[in-house]
């Protein structure tokens, strides 16, 4: 939201807004997905390395994300003037300008992504190796739970999916007005911001749209919606399919 909140203001004109815009907007989005690392870091520590001790590093992560997304946001200062172009203030357009804002904002979100994908591999292979001991001990019950596992990591794996499709777009629109300025895509440049600005939207959709919330939906639906039409829901939108479906809140581990 705060990554979002100078543009949905829209036109600042120049001065304060202005660099009020270009810094929040740079500043929020880094500390948005390096926040995604530290839940990575956190999955990894619980469940391969057994540790218990993540609620202790809280202090850390907050240092780390906003320490972090401090210092680009500093470095990417030097040098630049925040100017007006269009409907938003960004740094000036020179090959100077655009090498420093890759570095300061594109260089971290795909370290981001690539730590959360090799992160969650290590995390997958730690469950199937659980699972396929459990299988040859014949423990039942401790198969249930890591299937359970496995069904929330499968929510938490869309992180890095989320991130590549939010800003891959970006990623080459930025290669691209690098090496050709003077050449622009409105292709490329509509799907850049279109993407980005529905990370959001994937977000809600990936975590918030999980079966507690579907089953409240289909109970408002089922009031006002009339029967003859139920067929044309999804059947996991259906609400008689979803009394039965139990929610996993909690990430089960071996421990438990």
């Amino acid at each position: 939201m705060l990554c979002s909140f100078f543009s949905i203001i829209g036109d600042p004109s120049k001065g304060f807004f202005c660099y009020a815009q270009g810094y929040s907007t740079h500043f929020f989005c880094v500390a948005s997905f390096l926040w995604t690392t530290t839940i990575a870091f956190t999955l990894h520590r619980t469940v391969v390395k057994h540790k218990t001790d993540v609620e202790d590093l809280e202090a850390m992560f907050h240092l780390y994300v906003w320490g972090t997304s401090l210092v680009m946001t500093v470095i990417r200062s030097f040098g630049n003037d925040h100017r007006h172009f269009g409907a938003w203030c960004w740094t000036q357009t020179g090959r100077t300008g655009k090498a420093v804002h890759f570095v300061t904002f594109y260089t971290p979100l795909w370290g981001a992504i690539l730590y959360n994908g090799f992160t969650y591999l290590q995390v997958i292979r730690m469950l199937n190796n659980a699972t396929r001991m459990a299988v040859g001990m014949s423990g039942q019950a401790y198969v249930s739970d890591t299937r359970d596992n496995m069904r929330a990591l499968n929510r938490w794996g869309y992180y890095p999916l989320i991130l590549i499709g939010s800003w891959a777009f970006g990623t080459i629109n930025r290669v691209h007005d690098f090496f050709e300025p003077n050449h622009k895509l409105f292709w490329l440049s509509l799907l850049d911001v279109g993407t980005a600005a529905l990370m959001g939207l994937f977000n809600s959709i990936a975590y918030g749209l999980n079966s507690s919330v579907r089953r409240a939906i289909c109970e408002r639906l089922d009031k006002f919606w009339p029967e003859r039409l139920n067929r044309w829901l999804p059947n996991n939108f259906k609400y008689k399919n979803l009394q039965q479906e139990s929610e996993l809140v909690l990430f089960k581990t071996e421990d438990q």
